[in-house]
């Protein structure tokens, strides 16, 4: 008896925690929402998995990764929506005051700042766009990545209470905005370049991907859910401080120790000897693409890790009913078999599975 009663105990703990730090929000009021936002077609430059790294073509900028790429707590600068193709160039110059990198936490691993403000923003996005035509059927594009990356919307009843559509209109392009996450990473490891001659398998599956990238839903669903989505300028403050907050309640560690933990785990997780852009530079990879996830469990790591997960349900709406990522074919597929209509996110995980075994064999051979 006394046993079951402290496992009842440590599980409201839990939750208690996770309330805390990242709550299943609601909105208390219908707040302004912004219009004529324009889509974030551009991604910022990743972060190749470890640190003080070399790059392999010497003198040949790769602005795909940033090399220089360990953060802190105050380093993050200011979030800038929709800071990609000129924000690169910025930032490899080092002129932007909103900077991406990785940075350790206790709780969550390790964090890719890029890939937090990436999904933050195209949840923001998407948001605008599908809250004002909640509940009709209809279409949105965007870009290219292997295969014709289209949302598709479907038609339903919405909720008759107005802070319950804004609610649902901000899950809905939550749990979408993490859709584009999920095929990215697939993208990126079946030959997608968004800058050409320069492979971005390096960072495919990267251990830290994935959990930054439902965070960065996560924190903007809250940023929208409180009530600033009216403005860029707005939406822009707000990601600062619940970025802060969150990394804080995540136990964020500083640059001595994050550099520490890359050489605890410097010959398991990545390999110093390589140079950017080799793919085996990483050589721990996530390949879940699960929407209910903890960090990539970290060795010699002692502080209980944070669930992150995206709801199913919300206001009683089942999120993928109403709506998902759709893969067409597209005019360049590299090594992608072209769907035979198109992928759903159902499909997206055996993608990912086969990924997974063909990088086994090759780091197998690699290590004989």
């Amino acid at each position: 008896m006394r046993g079951w009663w402290l496992g009842l105990m440590i599980l409201s703990s839990t939750a208690m925690a996770a309330e805390t730090l990242l709550p299943i929000e609601h909105a208390h009021r219908v707040s302004p929402v912004v219009q004529k936002l324009s889509a974030p077609e551009s991604l910022r430059p990743c972060c190749a998995f470890g640190y003080d790294l070399n790059v392999r073509a010497v003198g040949v900028p790769i602005p795909v990764y940033q090399i220089g790429n360990v953060l802190t707590l105050d380093g993050l600068g200011h979030h800038h929506y929709n800071d990609s193709a000129l924000g690169a160039v910025k930032n490899l110059v080092g002129l932007s005051d909103e900077k991406s990198g990785l940075i350790y936490t206790h709780r969550g691993g390790f964090i890719d700042i890029a890939h937090v403000r990436d999904t933050a923003d195209n949840t923001f996005y998407l948001f605008s766009e599908i809250y004002p035509k909640l509940g009709q059927q209809w279409r949105l594009f965007y870009s290219e990545e292997l295969g014709l990356r289209r949302i598709q919307l479907n038609a339903f009843t919405p909720p008759a209470g107005m802070t319950q559509r804004y609610t649902l209109a901000a899950w809905l392009a939550g749990k979408l905005g993490f859709e584009l996450a999920q095929w990215h990473e697939i993208a990126q490891w079946y030959g997608f370049q968004s800058v050409p001659g320069f492979s971005e398998e390096i960072s495919a599956f990267s251990p830290e991907d994935l959990y930054s990238n439902l965070l960065g839903a996560r924190l903007a669903i809250n940023v929208i859910l409180q009530g600033h989505a009216g403005s860029v300028e707005d939406y822009n403050k707000a990601m600062d401080a619940e970025l802060h907050k969150a990394l804080v309640g995540l136990d964020v560690a500083t640059r001595e120790e994050t550099e520490k933990k890359f050489r605890e785990i410097d010959g398991d997780w990545w390999n110093s000897k390589r140079r950017v852009p080799d793919k085996f530079l990483v050589l721990k990879r996530n390949y879940s693409l699960s929407e209910s996830r903890v960090p990539t469990p970290v060795p010699f790591e002692k502080a209980e890790p944070f669930h992150l997960m995206m709801p199913e349900t919300v206001v009683r709406y089942r999120l993928s009913t109403l709506g998902e990522l759709q893969i067409h074919k597209g005019r360049d597929m590299e090594r992608l078999p072209a769907p035979a209509d198109y992928y759903s996110p159902e499909e997206f995980q055996g993608l990912a599975n086969k990924a997974e075994a063909a990088d086994q064999t090759q780091l197998n051979r690699l290590q004989k």
